[in-house]
């Protein structure tokens, strides 16, 4: 699990050109969206894109998208029981 935690780390930080952040600055339970990491929505859309791609897991609406991206520790829950 954490070896997936560092891989969810470093994509979100590379794929979401986060020039200002280091994978490792994000603690797995802080928040990624609003008063965490500062994500928006834009970036929930690339994430989305970024999880099927890395990890062929649809994520089928926005209430799914709610839960699994809560933070770290919930995003890498979500993928490995899917996988």
């Amino acid at each position: 699990m954490e070896k997936l935690k560092q891989q969810l780390k470093e994509m979100i930080v590379t794929g979401l050109k986060l020039h200002d952040t280091t994978p490792e600055q994000i603690e797995d339970d802080g928040a990624l969206f609003e008063e965490g990491l500062g994500l928006d929505s834009l970036d929930a859309v690339e994430l989305v894109v970024l999880i099927n791609k890395e990890f062929d897991i649809q994520i089928q609406d926005m209430e799914e998208g709610k839960t699994a991206f809560a933070s770290i520790n919930s995003l890498a829950q979500y993928i490995s029981e899917r996988q």
